[in-house]
């Protein structure tokens, strides 16, 4: 029987696939850090107060990016090119979502419509982690390679999403509100194509690797596309609610340190 947790446990014991697996996620990680390191740097100077925990967000992704690194060389493996249809962070940038790495190389400074933007992109693309590291945690906590790494990830993914709940709505209360929900939507409805086309080609290569059979390619690529008309009906809409989370002042201090795996 097909499950999130055969498939994944599928891909954890091939080396070749969990090489693709963790080099994957490490790009996008490490390509988080920087956007976030840059966006602190160029924070304008009315939110000046908010760079320390911009550049908390920038360190965890750096040190998401390391653990699964980590996770290769612990195995003897090194990180594989990731394929340009996989590079989730990368698509999205290229569709318009959040600020564009061209402003972001410059050393002008961001304006407060910028911060709105980029906490609205962040918004939307923590709760895709959250969830995914939810589901990671509750099929693998206990792994002895992946447990320390899975709880801390996603522990660390809730902060981010509690985070950028807190800060658009102190922007709402600010008079940014309508803003805030145009730009909510609009990167919703564009991650959750992203998402479906990265699934697909992420899908098509790990089967490749792993030498899938047709039927089992057929029903899995049907089930990313029922997970995206879902999503594109109503699904969409949890990604732009904001509301006041427990967790407050979420990355207000130091980034905590990566595990180590011997």
């Amino acid at each position: 029987m097909l499950s999130a947790k055969s498939l994944f446990q599928e891909i954890l014991d091939d080396d070749e696939s969990f090489r693709l697996f963790c080099s994957i996620a490490a790009s996008g990680e490490s390509q988080g850090g920087w956007e976030n390191a840059r966006i602190a740097a160029l924070v304008p100077a009315s939110e000046r107060a908010l760079a320390p925990k911009i550049t908390r967000h920038g360190a965890d992704e750096d040190k998401h990016g390391r653990i699964f690194n980590a996770l290769l060389k612990k195995r003897g493996l090194e990180p594989v090119e990731v394929p340009p249809d996989t590079d989730y962070t990368m698509l999205l940038e290229r569709h318009g979502i959040g600020l564009a790495h061209e402003k972001l190389k410059g050393d002008e400074p961001l304006t407060v419509p910028d911060i709105v933007t980029y906490l609205a992109h962040s918004r939307v693309t923590e709760q895709r982690a959250s969830e995914q590291m939810d589901l990671l945690r509750r099929h693998f906590a206990d792994h002895p390679d992946l447990g320390r790494a899975v709880r801390m990830i996603s522990n660390d993914e809730d902060n981010h999403l509690a985070y950028c709940h807190e800060e658009l709505l102190r922007f709402a209360r600010e008079g940014h509100g309508r803003a805030i929900q145009r730009t909510l939507r609009e990167c919703a409805l564009a991650e959750i194509r992203v998402y479906r086309d990265v699934s697909l080609a992420v899908m098509d290569h790990m089967g490749r690797i792993l030498g899938w059979s047709r039927p089992k390619v057929a029903v899995l690529a049907a089930g990313i596309r029922a997970v995206y008309a879902y999503e594109r009906l109503n699904g969409w809409r949890r990604m732009v609610s904001l509301t006041m989370p427990e967790r407050r002042d979420a990355l207000g201090g130091p980034a905590t340190a990566a595990p180590e795996f011997a």
